[in-house]
């Protein structure tokens, strides 16, 4: 599906839903994509099914960050991502097994 794995490493993995007039974006680190993650008794499956729709890269990740309503974030780097643009702060992310989590609501008023 992919060709050349060395530029995975810089690339994230985005599924986007759109519900009435809100953007729902999950976006996950590439190279996290078909793992799987334990808390305790729960697994946490990042499977190419909910997270892999398309690859993109950081200034597309960005654009996504900025407009989406609603963002479940995975990996270091989009974490890092969400929290330089100012979206979310450090103390709000959740670690399983080292990994980070994010997740970001975004209340706008509609008229």
């Amino acid at each position: 599906m992919f060709e050349h794995r060395e530029s995975w490493v810089s690339k994230f993995a985005l599924r986007s839903i759109k519900y009435e007039r809100s953007v729902i974006s999950n976006i996950c680190d590439f190279e996290l994509v078909g793992k799987e993650i334990r808390n305790g008794e729960h697994i946490i499956s990042l499977s190419r099914e909910y997270f892999l729709e398309e690859l993109i890269g950081q200034s597309e990740a960005k654009n996504i960050l900025q407009a989406s309503s609603m963002l479940n974030l995975v990996g270091n780097r989009i974490v890092n991502l969400a929290i330089e643009m100012r979206l979310a702060k450090r103390a709000t992310v959740r670690n399983i097994q080292g990994v980070p989590f994010l997740m970001i609501f975004k209340f706008r008023h509609f008229e």
